[in-house]
């Protein structure tokens, strides 16, 4: 399992530092669409993004509100440790968190997301295999997030409405079969640089939340990586210092459901 976690880490490094480079180079190259550059199915799609499909509504990175709201979204789990502690650390401050399950974890793992909706929190699709999608075709894309969710369904006894897809990687294809299959695209707000995943320190996760804190953020975190987690630990400066301040942890679903309340009451 250690060596596991070691080959695991080293891949995940390589594809994470590619992902910071565009991050910090152009963010909006989340929704990479190389423009002349052909994919798995020969498409040559013009480069779009995050505000080109934004301002669709095609995928969300945070839904701003009035108020304290915050949506603590956790990636990669089920892990048999890491989750139910991070769910024990939840409960003892009323929050609730999405987290965005694979669907070959939740067959392992099927009591753990079973407690996770049971305790109010959201479950989402995050692909059955943590697949990397942009050069997969619309059969494989479609094979990973229904694949995903039929488990995640079985295992926690409702179905998700939200899908992440790996690494926050996608273009129109990737958005297309997501909507097809009846779920929204979530990535996450951009100005919380977490990078728990890489584990550079409780302080340095701590800061990346704490730093520039906004109602409606919606905040990437893991429940599962490669080695031993700082998340936790983490969780324990973070979720005591915002509900002082007054927040709510919230899912994202209930982001939503707020913005969408506030406009009604506005439009009535």
């Amino acid at each position: 399992m250690r060596q596991e976690k070691a080959s695991a880490i080293i891949r995940r490094l390589a594809v994470k530092s590619v992902a910071a480079a565009i991050f910090f180079a152009a963010p909006i190259a989340l929704a990479l669409e190389p423009t002349g550059k052909a994919d798995a199915v020969g498409y040559k799609p013009a480069f779009k993004g995050r505000s080109y499909y934004e301002s669709r509504g095609e995928a969300i990175w945070e839904v701003p509100l009035d108020g304290k709201f915050i949506a603590l979204t956790f990636d990669d789990g089920p892990d048999p440790a890491d989750t139910p502690a991070i769910l024990d650390l939840l409960a003892t401050y009323g929050a609730h968190a999405t987290f965005f399950i694979t669907g070959k974890k939740a067959e392992q793992y099927p009591g753990i997301v079973k407690r996770e909706a049971m305790e109010g929190h959201e479950v989402a699709n995050h692909t059955y295999t943590h697949k990397m999608l942009l050069h997969c075709t619309d059969a494989q894309i479609r094979g990973e997030i229904a694949m995903a969710q039929k488990s995640i369904t079985l295992a926690a006894g409702t179905e998700p409405v939200l899908f992440r897809p790996p690494e926050g990687f996608f273009n129109a294809r990737v958005l297309s079969v997501g909507r097809e299959e009846g779920l929204m695209t979530v990535l996450w707000s951009w100005h919380h640089p977490t990078d728990d995943w890489a584990r550079p320190g409780v302080n340095h996760i701590v800061k990346g939340i704490l730093g520039d804190v906004r109602s409606g953020d919606i905040v990437l975190l893991h429940d599962y990586v490669s080695g031993k987690t700082q998340t936790i630990d983490a969780l324990r400066v973070i979720l005591p210092k915002l509900t002082e301040e007054g927040y709510r942890f919230v899912t994202v679903s209930e982001l939503l459901h707020l913005k969408n309340s506030k406009t009604n009451m506005v439009n009535r």
